[in-house]
């Protein structure tokens, strides 16, 4: 979980293949009015989201696992709809970093729909893990690998 650009697609890929897992990408279940409104550099509200986390929650559910899935789940609320309707027990790995680090990771990817202007909303939208959650925070300025390393260790708690 995290921010456009902290790095969720690149680092669920790499913990799948480290423990054989099936990566299940959030951004391929937007619908594509979400899509095209990011593109224009609009925030998604709720109501853009929710259908959005049924998808990704019906995925999980359909998926056999383990699973890992690259997904914001910024919010408290957003991850509490997982956590009751996947079916499927969940630990958040939020991978952290400052706004300056992922808005240079965010102006430096191609082809991706969600444009730079849109991290301060997905920051100010952020709610950090909450002690009661099931998770851990991972911070992203250090290498992939170490990042990797530290998500691999989380799911083996």
């Amino acid at each position: 979980m995290g921010v456009s650009g902290c790095g969720k697609s690149t680092i669920a890929k790499c913990l799948a293949e480290k423990i054989d897992a099936t990566m299940i990408e959030a951004d391929d279940l937007h619908a594509i009015e979400n899509i095209e409104k990011m593109r224009r550099g609009e925030s998604l509200n709720d109501e853009d989201r929710w259908p959005w986390l049924k998808r990704v929650s019906s995925a999980m559910k359909n998926t056999p696992a383990p699973v890992v899935v690259s997904c914001s789940a910024l919010r408290r609320s957003y991850r509490q709809f997982l956590l009751e309707t996947a079916g499927v027990p969940i630990g958040f790995i939020h991978l952290h970093g400052s706004g300056d680090v992922i808005a240079r990771r965010m102006s430096a990817r191609a082809k991706h729909f969600m444009p730079t202007s849109l991290l301060d909303s997905q920051l100010s939208l952020l709610e950090p893990l909450g002690r009661d959650e099931a998770g851990v925070v991972v911070d992203i300025a250090q290498p992939i690998e170490l990042v990797v390393e530290a998500a691999v260790l989380f799911t083996n708690y």
